[in-house]
């Protein structure tokens, strides 16, 4: 019923056009965005995809002195008044041509306070005007997902906003800005430019109304969950259990089209089974697809529900995809079981449908591998990764980036940006503002998203020690290269620790493209990181009885947390903090001892310019000397605290606030990083 109303909703937008339309226009552009085969032939009529951002003008020469440079804001083409007004222009193209993607993010109230304006085809009066994330991602051209911000849950100024309604002109396309305020503005706008001659319909207001019909229809589709396929399209099965070591192909004759895929895994240990399960797919006898599972279907090593126009994950673990992937003669599709435990394919599918192989027809390619246990560096040892790099004609789609981020205390990963080059460019086409930005949300927000071109179905590890995985889909800004693509990310982390640091790519290339990425099995067979020590190694005292982990019984004033953030000091590199309390406060812990007897017991205390004299007891009795914790930079040492008889099982450290230094900013903080009994 909904694949009948789809087509429905189509026919009645078609209705909605003039009989007399030219090749390109909203209508058509909005036809292809949801024709998925229409990816798996090369363009025809033929196209180049370039960027406008707002990356920092002062990386001029890759490899140069301000490659990394990273002023991404309020950087413009130029300025110009404009009827009294002062314009900063953002884009500047001549056409024919489409705008097919457009970014931006501000900070601070009022985020994005200004006025957009788009000029057509030479005209002197904007065919587009209007506040900034109201055309972006509120509701003046078009609803949710062709315009949006995510991810919901972080504030306004905290989002990225997105436009996917394609925006054609025939002649030249300028987009100004008139900014509110000297607030951060960063842009990105991703834009088409068809060959001299192509016919295109100008965008105007009048023509959107016009297909308003397409535009409601087309929100429906990509936002929906209907993706059944045509019932001609029949299914293999890939299901059945995998010993180490082992693997099971199915082969399909050709011409045909892989249409859907969905795999199930189960095992002992299923985030290592998402990794060390690789989905293989040879096409007419070339390799193009050798990829973990999960990364394949943009979950990565962990289970994270999330849907876009070209992968699912359920809740249950469930993984599909959407391309269409056509061959000539044969396909073969391989699961691989590189890993040490034994995995069911509870439901492994392939469905096929038909397909007419023509000299546009190209094949489906995807590539992983993992920049394992790196040291980042910091910001001063920024690098440019290169994703994947190819030879031969065809169009770039997209990709997926799984990580394990090994920072102690707050880290963001992912300030670096993408460069696009292609078909030879010693400058990159596409310069992006942030990886973040590139994945469609802004400002390092670590909550869950999803859209059909862009996801991040976890974002735990952005900016703290943990896992992320963040998707962009390419749909109408997709990159088509007649020669070659090289597609690098900087790799630009604000902390100086440990990364793993997995880009999967998407792309589809005429017969005999060549990737620059090989099938990693050692790597794919590795053991996927799952808690921070699994990548960098952790400062522990031995013996110590962490002092974050003690539960609190009593607590007569002040604030407590855990505090982290200063690797290599504290034991396990944390400490409970207890602060802005006052004098006389108490705060009264429980400790562990294996059995009963005397002990010596030492602690180990922090010590800074804003912590309180103290005095400590331990099962009622007090230490002989009170502590004055003041000290001009934070540090940490032991103390010594004397004898004392402990119970087995729980006993008491009680700490009390006595007073502050002369010198000490009146804060009375107390840090307890660990004890330790002998």
């Amino acid at each position: 019923m909904l694949t009948a109303l789809f087509f429905g909703l189509f026919t009645l937008g078609a209705l909605a056009v003039p009989a007399d339309e030219p090749p390109i226009s909203i209508g058509s552009l909005l036809d292809e965005m949801v024709d998925r085969q229409s990816a798996a032939r090369f363009p025809e009529p033929e196209f180049t995809c370039r960027q406008f951002s707002s990356y920092d003008r002062r990386a001029v020469e890759p490899g140069g002195e301000d490659w990394f440079a990273n002023l991404d804001n309020r950087q413009y083409l130029r300025t110009e008044t404009i009827d009294g007004r002062t314009e900063e222009v953002l884009m500047d193209a001549a056409g024919p041509g489409a705008i097919v993607r457009f970014w931006v993010t501000s900070e601070g109230p009022g985020h994005g306070d200004g006025i957009l304006r788009f000029y057509f085809d030479g005209s002197a009066e904007p065919e587009i005007e209007g506040e900034a994330l109201e055309l972006i991602s509120g509701t003046a051209l078009a609803l949710r997902p062709l315009a949006e911000s995510v991810p919901q849950e972080a504030e306004p100024s905290h989002r990225g906003h997105n436009l996917y309604l394609p925006i054609p002109y025939a002649q030249s396309c300028k987009v100004t800005f008139e900014p509110s305020d000297e607030r951060p503005f960063f842009y990105q706008i991703n834009y088409r430019t068809y060959a001299e001659g192509t016919a295109v319909r100008t965008f105007s207001m009048d023509e959107l109304e016009k297909v308003r019909s397409l535009v409601r229809s087309t929100e429906y589709v990509l936002s929906g969950s209907e993706r059944d396929l045509d019932p001609a399209h029949r299914a293999r099965t890939l299901t059945g259990t995998l010993s180490p070591g082992a693997s099971k192909t199915i082969e399909i004759e050709g011409p045909a089209a892989i249409r859907k895929i969905v795999i199930h895994l189960d095992a002992a240990d299923r985030d290592q089974a998402l990794r060390s399960t690789v989905l293989e797919i040879a096409f007419d006898g070339e390799r193009t697809v050798w990829c973990p599972a999960g990364d394949f279907f943009g979950t990565g090593h962990q289970v994270h529900p999330f849907r876009t126009w070209y992968t699912e994950t359920s809740v249950n673990g469930t993984m599909t995809c959407w391309w269409v992937m056509p061959f000539a003669r044969s396909a073969a599709v391989t699961v691989h079981n590189v890993g040490e435990q034994e995995v069911s394919v509870l439901l492994g599918e392939v469905s096929v449908g038909a397909w007419q192989w023509d000299e546009r027809s190209m094949l489906f390619h995807s590539t992983w591998w993992e920049l394992y246990h790196h040291r980042t560096g910091g910001h001063t040892a920024a690098k440019d990764v290169t994703f994947v790099a190819v030879d031969g004609k065809g169009v770039y789609m997209g990709d997926t980036l799984t990580l394990f981020n090994g920072t102690e205390g707050w880290g963001w990963w992912g300030e670096g940006d993408e460069k696009v080059y292609v078909d030879g460019e010693t400058f990159p086409s596409h310069f992006g503002t942030g990886t973040e930005d590139y994945y469609g949300y802004a400002w390092a927000r670590p909550q869950h998203f999803e859209s059909p071109f862009h996801a991040q179905p976890c974002g735990v590890g952005n900016e703290y020690a943990g896992y992320s995985t963040n998707s962009r889909y390419r749909g109408l800004d997709a990159i088509p290269f007649e020669k070659s693509i090289r597609f690098d990310m900087e790799l630009w982390h604000h902390r100086d620790t440990f990364i793993n640091y997995a880009p999967v790519t998407f792309w589809y290339a005429r017969p005999g493209a060549r990737g620059s990425v090989a099938p990693d099995r050692e790597g794919a067979a590795r053991p996927v990181a799952r808690v921070r020590e699994d990548i960098v190694e952790i400062f522990r005292v031995d013996g110590a009885i962490e002092g974050e982990l003690l539960e609190i019984v009593e607590k007569t004033g002040g604030e407590k947390e855990l505090q982290n953030g200063f690797p290599g000091q504290w034991s396990n590199e944390k400490q409970v903090w207890w602060r802005d309390g006052t004098v006389g406060d108490r705060i009264v812990f429980e400790f562990p001892a294996e059995r009963e007897g005397r002990f010596n017991v030492f602690a180990g205390l922090t010590k800074a310019n804003d912590y309180a004299i103290v005095r400590l007891s331990i099962n009622g009795r007090a230490v002989t000397q009170t502590f004055d914790r003041y000290f001009e930079t934070v540090s940490d040492d032991e103390l010594p605290l004397g004898e004392f008889d402990l119970r087995e099982g729980p006993n008491r450290f009680e700490v009390e606030i006595v007073g502050a230094n002369e010198e000490a900013i009146k804060r009375y903080m107390f840090g307890l990083d660990y004890l330790r009994i002998e």
